[in-house]
């Protein structure tokens, strides 16, 4: 994780170079900040911990998800299946599911939006990696590169994500929470989420990308509340008059509001169009919105030079193609088959196939060689 340069935007190219070696710098205790360095876990162990807890939510998760999907196939071949809600197997993904959202939430308290986000994509290559060992699912030449590719776009947007210290206080959230910079961001908003919002509810446009636009506009306030509210939990540990004032409960308010309605959308569109489709799309549109939002209300790029912010953005490159090549054509290679097997059925010749039609209350029966 990069340190912000002491000189801010205007630095020379010679300062964003020398910035670069020292990320990359592997020397001994002390004797220089690159990544491996004991200078380097010293000064990001704060962030590192809100990366590890982001990574383990995300893990846990993909767990869940997996054990829900196993739960949904063993019900599927039982004689008399009965309803989901009704397994202890599936409520059991569903508490992991509520740890790694917890593991989630905590993360933003202690590491920044910009470096939390982009760990979306250890879900989904996590759960592609369970479904092989597990659910014995086929492994394919584009899980292979699409997980490497996320791995190394993790590391460079890891090792080059601001390295801010932030305070997370009552005081500071009212002070960003009335900034112009947050102000004209909100007014623009609100008027693209209106705008989408006619064309989705009074024109009937159902298109992926205006769901999904809708979805990572909410998410992009889902993500400051969220930080908001984490950071002054975490800041009442030495605070305690932080839960008293009327920002943490307007951020709370806003936070789940925001998640409601955002789930609803991203709902409507699993149900329009196949998991496959809407996964990479989504944590494409999620993180971009998570990243705008976080430069520009909290400000975590602020004063980092131009080169490490280019290695973190190919970083969030690399990983949003390994989530595309992992999710590529997945769904279609676990589509029912489209036929039924009859077996040896009395007065039937073989390879002959039946439908049975309802028309006007009367069943017909025609048939095809």
């Amino acid at each position: 994780m990069a340190t912000p340069a002491p000189g801010g935007p205007g630095d020379s190219p010679s300062a964003a170079l020398d910035e670069l070696s020292r990320n990359f710098t592997y020397g001994a205790l002390g004797a220089g900040n690159g990544s491996l360095s004991g200078a380097w876990y010293r000064r990001n162990q704060i962030h590192l911990f809100g990366a590890l807890l982001a990574i383990f939510g995300n893990l846990v998760i993909s767990v869940s998800l997996n054990i829900q999907k196993y739960s949904h196939l063993q019900l599927a071949h039982q004689e008399y299946p009965r309803p989901y809600f009704k397994s202890v197997l599936w409520w059991g993904g569903v508490v992991l599911m509520a740890v790694g959202e917890t593991g989630n939430f905590a993360a933003y308290g202690f590491a920044p939006i910009t470096l939390i986000a982009p760990l979306g994509c250890m879900s989904v290559t996590g759960s592609a990696i369970i479904s092989v060992m597990f659910l014995k699912e086929n492994l394919r030449a584009s899980d292979l590169l699409g997980m490497t590719l996320a791995f190394a776009g993790m590391y460079l947007f890891v090792n080059f994500a601001p390295n801010i210290t932030q305070a997370i206080s009552a005081r500071t959230v009212q002070y960003y929470f009335v900034g112009w910079q947050f102000m004209i961001y909100v007014i623009l908003e609100i008027l693209l989420f209106c705008i989408l919002l006619y064309f989705h509810k009074r024109k009937g446009m159902k298109h992926i990308v205006i769901l999904l636009t809708l979805v990572a506009l909410l998410a992009s306030v889902t993500v400051i509340s969220v930080k908001a509210v984490s950071g002054m939990i975490t800041f009442s540990v030495t605070d305690k008059m932080q839960l008293t004032y009327p920002i943490f409960y307007i951020m709370f308010i806003i936070m789940i509001a925001s998640c409601v309605f955002q789930v609803k959308l991203l709902s409507q569109a699993t149900k329009l169009y196949n998991t496959a489709t809407v996964v990479p799309i989504n944590h494409i549109f999620f993180t971009t919105s998570a990243i705008i939002a976080g430069i520009i209300f909290y400000q975590e790029f602020l004063g980092a030079a131009f080169l490490t912010v280019f290695i973190y953005l190919f970083g969030c490159f690399l990983s949003f193609l390994g989530v595309f090549l992992v999710t590529r054509n997945r769904e279609k290679e676990h589509l029912p088959q489209s036929y039924i097997d009859f077996g040896n059925v009395p007065g039937r010749t073989p390879g002959r196939e039946v439908w049975r039609e309802t028309n006007a209350g009367q069943n017909t029966t025609r048939s095809k060689w």
